[in-house]
């Protein structure tokens, strides 16, 4: 379907998802949010997506919430949660998506832009992204997930620094701190995230939907429910097709075929 915030397309296993307003540097307006777990929702329909890179137009990822219609319209209390209910349905969403997710960030990654680049699986950086819980700089509080991703990422203390001094740091920095996978020239940005899409696609995916899966319920969990919960995703695993081309392909000396059943 059209959008009128984004672009939604697939090119072999690889589902693209740009944000697409970058006279706002796609800041996140509630059509925006709507849109994005539509999109998601397509997607998880499309059996041969396999991969979904999400990123920005305009050499931005996405500025966090619009600022200027903040400034134009004072919210009421009800009204500021129905917005961030509307988030918070996106977090979820695009957290537990059941296929590898990877964020494209060149430019600003700010405010709950820059949660919305944690919460994909795997973050590839141009090295002049910029990354910033700013949400302190307007009086608000972060949302987005931040307050839940950002400690599992750099540690209590260091995300408390980051939220309360609202520092914007560059790419480099953000890789030292293990928000970013990867650092790149950004004029390999696209390139690299695109290779490495499609390395990912090529693996089998119904086992990368369980793993992403028990990666995901592991940081909640004590041991001896992860390894209950292992034991399960094995046992659906082991009996797949996809095992069996794995076991053929490794003695055959041969790439796999994967086929996700």
């Amino acid at each position: 379907m059209g959008y009128a915030t984004l672009l939604s397309e697939r090119s072999g296993p690889i589902a693209t998802i740009t944000l697409n307003r970058p006279d706002a540097r796609n800041a996140l307006d509630v059509a925006m949010r709507r849109e994005l777990v539509t999109a998601l929702d397509e997607i998880e329909a499309d059996p041969e997506a396999r991969v979904v890179v999400l990123t920005g137009a305009g050499g931005h990822f996405c500025a966090g919430g619009d600022v200027k219609l903040m400034r134009d319209r004072r919210h009421t209390a009800a009204e500021g949660r129905a917005r961030v209910a509307l988030l918070n349905r996106l977090v979820l969403r695009l957290v537990d998506f059941p296929r590898p997710t990877i964020a494209m960030v060149d430019g600003f990654a700010v405010g709950a832009g820059c949660n919305l680049a944690l919460c994909c699986d795997l973050v590839v950086a141009s090295d002049r992204a910029r990354f910033g819980e700013v949400f302190g700089k307007i009086g608000l509080v972060p949302d987005g997930g931040g307050t839940w991703l950002l400690p599992r990422l750099v540690g209590l203390a260091r995300a408390k620094e980051l939220i309360f001094t609202a520092e914007v740091i560059d790419a480099a920095e953000a890789h030292r701190l293990g928000l970013v996978n990867r650092i790149v020239p950004a004029a390999e940005l696209d390139a690299t995230t695109r290779a490495l899409a499609e390395r990912i696609a090529a693996g089998p995916p119904l086992a990368l939907r369980l793993a992403k899966h028990l990666v995901n319920r592991a940081t909640a969990s004590d041991l001896p429910s992860a390894l209950d919960l292992e034991a399960f995703s094995q046992a659906i695993a082991i009996t797949s097709e996809d095992h069996q081309e794995g076991l053929g392909a490794f003695f055959d000396k041969r790439p796999p075929r994967f086929t996700g059943r």
